[in-house]
């Protein structure tokens, strides 16, 4: 805060860490695997031909929170702060140090020297802060980016090289959040575009590695290498310009079509390989880079204020009923993780509750037969003349979503629970969860911060279980929010999950991998701390 003493800041000249170990699950080749694994020395030149699942409707990164739409955008743009994948830890970017006041509602970020946007300006303190009151005006615009700024209260340019970010409630969780592409910096004067033209690549003007070339809706998207680049982030494995000329994103929604495509050549890697087609990517020369997402698994989210959800044994019972490690080893494969919480492995803090998620159906009948449900003579429960049904409103944004909901409702059947499958599309599934129209939920969303729990489960914010205010849930996640000291931070993060698996507020149900496939010409496709690709390292043989 303006005036803070001294001693009530805490000075980050190098990195926070976070007690976390992320490891990388791989078929063939680790995510971001060891240099020496590719056929080297890296060489300059050349386009990757990277096949993707869908069609970004908006590249700017602070607007759109796809993978589809972060795959492009990371490119582009540069981060204060960048995270490692592998230990959590944040690390220097556009930032070379920075200091959090002791309530965590105050972060001020010391620029490094040189960093330009690609129109020629400079990545100064009053860039940062055009960019974050952009942000914030966007307003639902920025999907994700309006929650890491919920709090914001304003910037404060300090000096040309050091600006001040403030929020009005304890918000530990925007030191990570200043690593994603969501709060990538644009130039200033990507803000006298409107946000839907910055969609099309309009204005889209970045410091990042590449620059935006062209997009042509559902067919390609072309980034261009930034000429003399040179502030990579700390965690980059070079420093200097990108590898690549050219990054030719194609647009290729059947999975069929883009397994194809790489096996022949004509592709240098694809994303979003199925589980059916994993097995021709192992091995022939070809690499299969994973990384499980973190963040909220793929759960099943309950409505606490419908139907027999109201009742938390119920709640229990369902995430007693179900095999999680079925629906992997049997729908999925072996690259994919039964849930081990509501948070994914990969996430800082991520609490192992095994044990409450282990496959429990005799716990589960004992639960619902306890609580008065009695079978039926179809084998579906019954109490006070209530069936024991439930619905949940899901989307395909996952092309195995409803085979894994397909098996879930077999398992649940086992115990006397009807779960009942309602597609929709996903501007109707986002349509109920706002409304609170829906009894189950099946979702997963991707973020490596736990503080992704309180945007979903707090009174405060979404509230997607319709609890009410001021239950120990809340104090749990407002109290991980109100410090970037991790060993005090650890604990609060812990009970969240806790609390949620306890009181069935959701069953979670597997973590979401990104499984890529490379072919023999394309060496270092990376993930970042977010699963999305980061392409800086990147290069091509052949060229």
């Amino acid at each position: 805060m303006p005036g803070s003493p001294l001693s009530r800041v805490r000075v980050v000249t190098a990195a926070l860490a976070l007690p976390l170990l992320l490891t990388t699950v791989a078929a063939c080749s680790a995510a971001g695997g060891d240099p020496a694994a590719d056929a080297g020395p890296p060489r300059p030149g050349g386009t990757l031909r990277l096949g993707i699942s869908s069609n970004p409707d908006c590249i700017d990164p602070q607007q759109f929170g796809t993978n589809a739409a972060l795959n492009v955008g990371r490119q582009l743009v540069d981060s204060l702060t960048d995270q490692d994948p592998k230990t959590g830890e944040i690390k220097p970017w556009l930032a070379q140090k920075w200091e959090v006041s002791a309530d965590s509602t105050a972060f001020t970020f010391h620029l490094r020297d040189g960093a330009t946007f690609s129109d020629g300006t400079p990545v100064d303190a009053a860039a940062v802060k055009a960019n974050f009151d952009g942000i914030k005006a966007l307003g639902a615009k920025a999907q994700l980016a309006s929650g890491y700024l919920a709090a914001y209260k304003a910037s404060t340019v300090v000096d040309p090289h050091t600006v001040r970010v403030e929020f009005s409630a304890p918000s530990a969780q925007f030191l990570q959040a200043s690593s994603t592409m969501s709060l990538g910096l644009l130039a200033p004067s990507a803000y006298k575009k409107t946000p839907d033209q910055r969609c099309q690549g309009d204005g889209l003007i970045g410091s990042g590695p590449f620059v935006f070339q062209s997009f042509r809706q559902n067919q390609e998207i072309v980034l261009a290498k930034r000429k003399g680049y040179a502030w990579g982030s700390s965690l980059f494995r070079h420093q200097g310009e990108a590898y690549l000329d050219k990054v030719n994103y194609k647009i290729v929604p059947e999975p069929g079509v883009r397994t194809g495509s790489l096996a022949s050549g004509q592709l240098d890697a694809i994303t979003d390989v199925q589980p059916v087609d994993e097995p021709q990517f192992a091995g022939n020369g070809f690499t299969e880079p994973v990384r499980p997402n973190p963040g909220v698994v793929f759960n099943l989210h309950a409505n606490t204020t419908r139907g027999v959800l109201t009742d938390e044994k119920v709640r229990q019972a369902v995430v007693k009923g179900i095999n999680r490690q079925e629906v992997t080893s049997t729908v999925l494969t072996g690259n994919y993780k039964p849930a081990t919480s509501i948070l994914g492995s990969a996430t800082p803090l991520h609490a192992d509750l095994s044990a409450q998620l282990a496959y429990d159906p005799s716990g589960a009948s004992a639960l619902l037969e306890g609580d008065g449900w009695k079978p039926g003579p179809d084998g579906i429960r019954a109490k006070d003349g209530q069936r024991l049904t439930a619905a949940v409103q899901f989307s395909p944004v996952f092309n195995q979503n409803r085979s894994v909901l397909e098996l879930v409702q077999q398992q649940l059947r086992k115990i006397g629970f009807e779960l009942r499958i309602d597609q929709r599309t996903t501007a109707e599934t986002v349509q109920a969860q706002q409304s609170g129209d829906y009894e189950y939920l099946w979702y997963n969303v991707t973020r490596a911060d736990p503080d992704i729990l309180r945007g979903i489960f707090s009174t405060k914010a979404s509230n997607r279980s319709k609890l009410p205010a001021g239950n120990p849930l809340d104090a749990a996640l407002d109290d991980q929010a109100s410090t970037v000291d991790s060993g005090k931070r650890k604990p609060a993060a812990e009970l969240a999950q806790k609390l949620i698996v306890e009181h069935g507020y959701t069953a979670p149900v597997f973590e979401l991998t990104q499984v890529l496939a490379v072919g023999t010409t394309a060496h270092s496709v990376d993930f970042e701390a977010s699963s999305r690709l980061q392409l800086f390292d990147t290069w091509v043989s052949g060229s």
